[in-house]
């Protein structure tokens, strides 16, 4: 289907409905491309709070092996550090989910692109597909950006209120 278009272009010399064709369907594509790339700038975002979770998770289990090798004396310690770990854990999953749902949300988009892309080249009219997917792609979005919410405030339940 492409190399059609294209061979059209090149006998057409560049000119006629088939650049039109072409020119309507970059036009109808690029609004999802910006979004994809604003996706893929929460998925960065998402990675990096995931590291920066995982870094200081290592760093509680190395307290945590340290206070439980003293003895009876750090056990009051050892507890709370045990419940930082649970929170931990609760944030490294929230963000993972997070991260789920974004991704999901780039796929979708990326898939709105395509079929854009491709109904405006074929003349098609894709509307029942593009619909959905957006709308899946939107619902997807709201969800990682929820979880992401969730994860931030329970980052902030874990400070003192002494930072902000």
């Amino acid at each position: 289907m492409a190399w059609s278009v294209l061979l059209q272009l090149s006998l057409d010399g560049g000119s006629g409905p088939a650049v039109a064709g072409l020119s309507r369907a970059i036009q109808l594509s690029v609004a999802p491309v910006f979004l994809f790339t604003g996706v893929t700038g929460l998925l960065s975002l998402f990675t990096s709070r995931l590291a920066r979770i995982i870094d200081r998770t290592r760093v509680i289990q190395e307290a945590l092996a340290t206070s439980l090798g003293k003895g009876e004396g750090d056990r009051i310690e050892a507890e709370r550090l045990e419940q930082v770990l649970a929170v931990q854990r609760r944030r490294t999953f929230l963000i993972n989910r997070a991260i789920l749902a974004v991704t999901i949300t780039a796929l979708l988009v990326a898939a709105v692109v395509a079929v854009l892309f491709i109904s405006a080249v074929a003349a098609l009219d894709v509307t029942a597909i593009v619909v959905p997917l957006f709308v899946g792609a939107m619902g997807a979005m709201i969800v990682g950006l929820l979880l992401f919410l969730l994860e931030v405030q329970l980052a902030i339940s874990q400070n003192p209120r002494r930072y902000y």
